[in-house]
């Protein structure tokens, strides 16, 4: 039954007017969320993720939302970030989904892992050739990175332009110059300790376009205030 807007609004006042009108309606048939659309899903379990969110909402009402429990229902995706929703009087819902974005993938002997900026292990997402490869002695067990190392590394990659990140190979921790990134066809970006992640990236972007750093083999952007190109 399609209820109008003119109708569901003096609805509300007369049910409102009767004592105890809006615990009644909040879990009403009439406001049950029947028109559930959701958005935002992606790659191999997207029709899933999206058949998850649908038969939780379809347990609400749009007036007695319940975020922690759409969260629940696909808390098994890792490559789920978060979900926000959006209820429309007096049947609609409309569900957004965030995903995590994988910057890199661990590798270990036999073994690789797509991960998010975060570190949070992204099982559900194929670690694809096309991003930047970060070695590690083993692959972590839990849902997240927590060696602290890795951590730095990731945290660099997770502040990378996108321009740029498409051009990053790999990526490795050196005792001489902290983390290291090795652009495909181009030099070695030395981020030295952690912090001032974004503004390194801007000022190695910046030498980047510089003629004169052409053929350089690193770009030293420890302090990002005086980076400085010059060969290996």
């Amino acid at each position: 039954m399609r209820i109008r807007p003119a109708f569901a609004a003096a609805l509300i006042a007369v049910v409102l007017a009767a004592g105890g009108g809006w615990l009644w309606l909040r879990d009403s048939a009439l406001v049950a969320a029947s028109g559930v659309t959701v958005i935002g899903a992606s790659g191999a379990n997207a029709a899933q993720i999206d058949a998850a969110l649908e038969t939780a909402a379809h347990g609400m009402t749009t007036l007695d939302v319940n975020v922690g429990k759409l969260r629940a229902a696909v808390a098994q995706f890792p490559s789920v970030k978060d979900v926000k929703v959006w209820a429309a009087f007096p049947r609609g819902m409309r569900i957004r989904v965030t995903l995590q974005q994988a910057v890199a993938v661990l590798s270990a002997p036999g073994q690789r892992i797509a991960v998010a900026g975060d570190g949070t292990l992204l099982r559900d997402t194929p670690a694809t050739g096309g991003l930047p490869v970060v070695p590690v002695a083993t692959l972590p067990t839990g849902s997240r990175v927590t060696d602290a190392r890795t951590g730095a590394i990731l945290a660099v990659l997770a502040a990378a332009p996108d321009q740029l990140l498409r051009h990053v190979q790999s990526v490795a921790d050196n005792g001489a110059h902290g983390v290291v990134v090795q652009l495909r066809n181009g030099p070695s970006l030395y981020f030295g300790d952690p912090g001032l992640e974004s503004a390194k990236w801007t000022a190695a972007d910046d030498v980047l376009a510089d003629p004169g750093s052409s053929g350089a083999g690193y770009i030293d952007v420890t302090d990002p205030r005086r980076p400085a190109a010059g060969a290996h």
